[in-house]
Parts: structure tokens; sequence; C-alpha cells
């Protein structure tokens, strides 16, 4: 019966699909449009329309970003296919695609699947840097990036571009008051400063209280939302060969984290709420060079420094709630800095290989980054001793593409990336590891255009993960005997991608569509596990391999302008991503009679990987009520999906209704809106506690699972003016 649910539910969305993306929306209404906009995607070698190119992406303009009502990327993940996030803090910090992607950050550092870059700069790792305030597009790319980004973007990369500086001069206001005391305010100011150069300068600020009761300790802002965004742009045409562009960001987010209780409800018992903060200070510079006939140069210098700071009360309770008055609290302050250089020649007509059927570009990368780490553990309300490290990285890559005209319809593109990886990771624990590896990827795809306004693909790529050690382990394997030598390190990790798509125009192009069919079989697949340590009556997180693991899917996004007044649009994807020949040492479910020391080992050899839901879909409308009224109805969901690869606790399935009334005029506009109307719970984390390690009194310590709650039904008015 639960898969003839999964199969009636995918099933009517598709059916939904079938007459319906998560496309672009549309700043005009539908009756001023008469087919769909030409979308182009800027993270690759080349500026190419989303049509031609052969991968599986997801394009979200401004237009997307403001109907969703979206001020962090991820509020936007639900409307791309095979894409999920992970929260366990203030937002969702930890991003998967197609199955693949960390989930959180402890101790030890994380080499990251799914890249982010924000304006040219690495923020991997860092989703609270994710704002869309001024975002002009987010791209999503799926599947493995070996060619042109490499390590750190195994499963995809997500890219967000800023709006550019305008030559008129604009400014805009705008302003949204909801639900839980939210308030947000921002400006935007851009225009000419000489017939060279012109800015654009952006400013926000967000607040929340976020949707969490402390009875404890009275308050209602606990896990509130508190964050500040600056960012700033000058284009300079510095010569008729030369232009260069400057991004500079400024973020300031102090968020509360208090989300976890005991009887699965909103209301906490903390008496030591957290923090999920975060203070980056970056900025970049993209110059494009094109003097010379034979070739462009263009080049991207970035730098970030972020100062990010995640704590939680362990016990979700307070002094007396136990009896043996137990309390603890965890708190992780991290210092991350990172410099990166692409330098990337590109070939123009004059200078195309092979009798001018072939372009080509050539590359160079270099990325250094350094993580340091301060643990302060209150147990008891005894400090325990700091825990201190230090990660430093440093990539290197030489990177090249060839595409070849085979013949008037069919093109060959061709991708190398070889890297080196050096890695140094030391603690307060006298742990001290080098890392260093050679690595590759790439890509060979055949491309058809049978039309000039669809294309057929087929593509293989390859991606890595770069292996390590698990610090931590290491220093504790010298007081829990049930640690040893193999659970040192891990390995790297590797994907080969083959994939089938399809996409292009009907109807006069009306209807814009893409189709990918996909099949990933991962080697060494990296997993978290953890042990228990009876020293310190705690978890030691680690990563291990799996022997392998096969993933396998579908995509589907469509928009279609069904009349003046009426569009439609989809998006649905089936997965099914498991591990083969993997054993988990630390595995736990209802039926374990865990001696709180030991776990034993149980198979997962098909089991389903975490966070790796077998359906998604996103279908919606917009509606020209007037000229001028805009009606946006939508309804997304998500199968039931594995919390953790450590036990077999799950999130429900949902569907979630949203909607939204827009009236915009020349300069202005104003909106009514609503998200999660029918105000259904669901599930974005989860735990499972075992027999003898429980967490509630009230039930004597019972085996039962806890969980994290995604947003309930929130209503606001959002207003912008433009002068």
């Amino acid at each position: 019966m639960k898969y003839l649910r999964k199969l009636n539910t995918l099933a009517h969305a598709l059916s939904l699909a079938g007459c319906m993306t998560a496309g672009a929306a549309y700043a005009e209404s539908p009756a001023k449009q008469n087919s769909v906009e030409e979308i182009i995607v800027t993270s690759q070698f080349r500026d190419t329309r989303l049509l031609d190119l052969s991968s599986s992406v997801s394009v979200f303009d401004q237009a997307t970003i403001d109907a969703r009502g979206a001020t962090n990327l991820e509020q936007l993940l639900n409307l791309a296919p095979n894409v999920n996030f992970s929260a366990g803090a203030s937002r969702g910090r930890f991003f998967q695609i197609r199955g693949i992607g960390e989930r959180s950050q402890f101790i030890d550092p994380v080499n990251p699947s799914v890249g982010l870059i924000i304006d040219g700069i690495d923020f991997t790792g860092l989703g609270l840097a994710a704002s869309t305030l001024d975002i002009a597009q987010v791209e999503i790319l799926r599947g493995p990036q070996g060619t042109v980004y490499g390590a750190n973007a195994l499963a995809g990369l997500i890219t967000m571009r800023s709006q550019a500086p305008t030559t008129a001069p604009m400014f805009k206001v705008a302003t949204e008051v909801t639900q839980y005391n939210g308030r947000t305010l921002s400006l935007v100011g851009s225009g000419p400063i000489s017939d060279t150069v012109s800015y654009r300068v952006a400013a926000q600020n967000q607040q929340s209280d976020g949707y969490i009761k402390n009875t404890y300790l009275g308050r209602d802002d606990t896990n509130n939302i508190d964050e500040s965004v600056l960012r700033g742009k000058l284009h300079i045409q510095a010569h008729d060969d030369l232009q260069l562009d400057l991004s500079l960001l400024y973020i300031d987010a102090d968020n509360g984290y208090d989300v976890f209780t005991l009887d699965n409800s909103r209301k906490t018992l903390s008496d030591q709420p957290g923090r999920d903060s975060q203070e980056t200070v970056a900025a970049s510079v993209t110059a494009l060079w094109s003097g010379n006939e034979l070739f462009s140069l263009e080049s991207v210098l970035s730098m970030a420094a972020s100062e990010t700071e995640y704590g939680y009360d362990e016990d979700w309770s307070y002094i007396g709630f136990h009896a043996d008055e137990y309390s603890s609290a965890d708190n992780y302050q991290r210092d991350k800095d990172n410099i990166s250089a692409d330098f990337r020649f590109i070939s123009t007509a004059e200078s195309a290989l092979f009798g001018g059927s072939t372009s080509w570009v050539v590359g160079s990368y270099f990325r250094s980054e350094e993580e340091t780490l301060l643990r302060i553990k209150d147990k008891d309300f005894i400090a325990q001793p700091a825990f201190t490290s230090q990660f430093e990285t440093n990539n290197m890559a030489v990177y090249g593409q060839l595409r070849s005209a085979l013949s008037d319809k069919v093109d060959l593109v061709s991708g190398l990336r070889l890297e080196k990886r050096d890695a140094d990771y030391r603690d307060s624990l006298a742990v001290n590891s080098d890392n260093n590896e050679d690595l590759w990827g790439g890509n060979l795809t055949l491309e058809y255009r049978y039309t000039d306004s669809k294309l057929i693909y087929g593509t293989i790529s390859r991606g890595y993960k770069s292996g390590g050690i698990n610090g931590k382990i290491i220093s504790a394997s010298t007081t829990n005997a049930d640690i040893n030598s193999d659970m040192y390190e891990f390995d790297t990790e590797h994907m080969i991608n083959y994939e089938l798509g399809i996409k292009g125009t009907w109807f006069e192009s009306r209807l814009q569509a893409q189709i990918a069919a996909f099949y990933q079989d991962r080697s060494d697949v990296q997993a978290k596990q953890s042990i228990f340590d009876p020293n310190n009556f705690s978890f030691d997180d680690y990563l291990t391999n799996a022997a392998g693991g096969a993933t396998q899917g579908l995509e589907l996004e469509l928009n279609y302008l069904a009349s003046e007044r009426v569009r439609l649009f989809a998006a649905a994807g089936w997965l099914s991503a498991e591990f083969k020949g993997f054993t988990s040492s630390s595995h736990v479910d209802a039926k374990d009679d865990w001696n709180g020391v030991v776990l034993a080992p149980v198979d997962l050899d098909g089991r389903e990987v975490a966070h790796a839901p077998e359906y998604q879909f996103f279908v919606g409308t917009e509606l020209a009520l007037l000229p001028n009224l805009i009606l946006r109805l939508e309804v997304e969901g998500k199968d039931e999906f594995y919390f953790s690869n450590s036990h077999n606790e799950k999130s429900s399935s949902y569907e979630l209704f949203n909607a939204r009334l827009s009236y915009i005029a020349s300069n202005w506009d104003v909106a009514l809106w609503g998200r999660n109307l029918s105000n259904e719970d669901y599930q974005t984390r989860g735990f499972y506690f075992s027999n003898q390690f429980g967490n509630n009194p009230a039930n004597g310590y019972a085996p039962e699972a806890y969980y994290q709650f995604g947003e309930p039904r929130v209503a606001g008015i959002s207003a912008s003016y433009t002068f």
C-alpha cells in the first residue's frame, strides 16, 4: 500500500506537469506575454541558452524569487527536482542533489559534495550566506561538475548572481511584514558614476521571532532570525577591450537555534538556547579582456572571511528536569577564510581548431582555504577542556574543453580537469596529519539538434570528492577501546554519471520543457557514522567508505503559457539512491537492545541513502485576474526520506499549498501571500534515541524519535516602490 500511495502521488504530479516548470516567473503579467522567456545560463565556460545546455539545470530569476517571497536560497530549493536540504540549524545550510550531500558539521572538517558560488565567491559549506537580496539569477546544476568546478561539486553546483549596475539612475525600497513578528526592509540604488563606471548597492535587514515558544524562559524569540546583508557592485569599462566587475558582500546573521522538544511540539524547555550566526566580508573581481583576435581572457579573483558560531542546548531542558540534574550545552566557533583565482582563455572564431570546427577553452585554477575551530562544551555547568583544530587546504587545477561540430546538427563536447589537493589537519589533542591527492574529472557529451529549438543529448561525466582523516576518532581511540585504526581515514569518493536528456520549445515557443534521465555509479561512498564513548558519555562522529552506491532517476521541468492570462509551470523528480556493500557500525533502531557502548553492525546494502526522497514535485499557475492583478497558486510535495545512515527514522511525506495575490503597477507593487496554508507539520531533521540512552524522563527514557519541523502556516504582506 505504501508504494501504491507513492506511485499515485507521483503519477498525479506528473499528470499535472504534463500540461504545465519551476522555471522563471515574469515581472509583467501573463496577459503581456506571448512566448516563454529565453533563459541564459552563466555558470559554464561560455554563457549558454538554457535549452542549448546539455545538462540538467534549474534556473530561477528575480521574478521567481519575488513570487516565492524567498529571502534565502532554502526557500527556492523545493522548486528544483531531486534537490533537498538539511536543517539542524536556523536555516538549511547543507544541500543534497540527487541524494548526495552533507547533512551537518560538528568536530571534523567537511569536504562538501555540493558547491555554492555567489558572484564568483566560494561559499561552499556556508549556506547562511545564500541571501536572495537583489539576486538576478539562481542556477542549480545537477550531476558532477568535474570539468568546470572540480572538488566540492561531486553532486552538483549552485550559483547565485546578483543584479548588474544600471546605466540609468534607479532607487527601490521594499518592505514586508509577516506573522511571528516578521519584518524585512530592503533598499537598492543603482546608476552611472561616469561614462565608463556604474554602481549598484543593496541593503537589507530581516527579523522574525521564529516559530518556537520557550515555555521555560517565557520567550518566543529563542529561534529568531536577525540577518543584515549589504551588497555592492561596480562595473568599469576600463577600455574598449577590458571590462571589470567588482562585487562586495557583507553579511551579519545573528540567529537563534532552539527547536528540539521532548514532546515533538513547537514549545521548548531549554535553559541555554543555542545560536546560529555568521559574519562575512567577501569580494570578487571579474575581468574580461578581448584585445586579441584569437582569444579572450576571463579571470575571477575572490576572497571571503567568515566567522561562524553554532551552539545548542544538548539536553533540551533545564536543571532539575532530569533526576540527576543532567545539563549539557555544545558550541562550535569557526573561522573560515578562502581565496581563489580562476584564469581561462576562450577561443574566438579565428582560432577554432580542425578547420574551424572546434572551439576551445583552457584555464587554471587555484584555491586556498583555512578553517579554525574552537569547541566549548559545558556539561553539568562544568566547562570541559576546549578543543581546537586547524585545517588548511590548497587546490590547484588545470582544465580544458573542446566543442567539435561533427555535422550541422551534431556536436561533441569533451572536457578534462586535473587537480592537485594538499590538506593539513592538526588539533589540540596532538593529531597532525597531511593528505595529498591527485584528482581528475571530466565529461564527454554528444549533442543532437534535430531542430533549432530542440536538443537531445547524452553525457558521461566523472566527479570526485577528496578523502581525509577523522581527527576526533584518532584522539578518542586512546580512551575508547571500540575505536580502531580502520576508522582513522576515509578514501576519495568517485562517481560516473550517465545522463540522457531532451529539451526545447513547442507550440510556437509557448511551451518550454526539459526532461533528463540519469544513472550514477558511486565508488567508495563517504558515509557518516558515530560511535559512543563511555568515558565522556558522548558520540564521536567519523566518516567511512561504503563499497559503492547506485543512483538513478528522472527530472522534468515544464513552463507553459496556456493563454494570454494563464501560465502553468511544474517540476517533478523521481529518485532511487541506494548503498552497495555497506555495513553500518553505528546503526540504531527500535529493535536494538543497545548496551550504551557497542552497536551491532547492520547490513545497509540496498537501503536508501539519507535525505533522498523517492519523489518531489512542484506545480503552480499564475492567473491574470485583471491586467495588473495576478494570482499565483502553488502545490509542492516531497516523499518521506531517511534522516540518517545511523538509524531508520524517516520524515513524513507532505504536500504544501501556497498562494500569492499581487497588484503590479508601473513603478510599485503590493502582494498578500500565504505559505503552507493548510498548516502542515513536516519534518526537516530528525534523531532517534535508543533503549539505554533516551532523553525524556517523563516516559522513563523510552526509545523515541525527535524532529525539527519546517515552517508552519505564515501569511504576510509585501510592497515595493521604484523611483
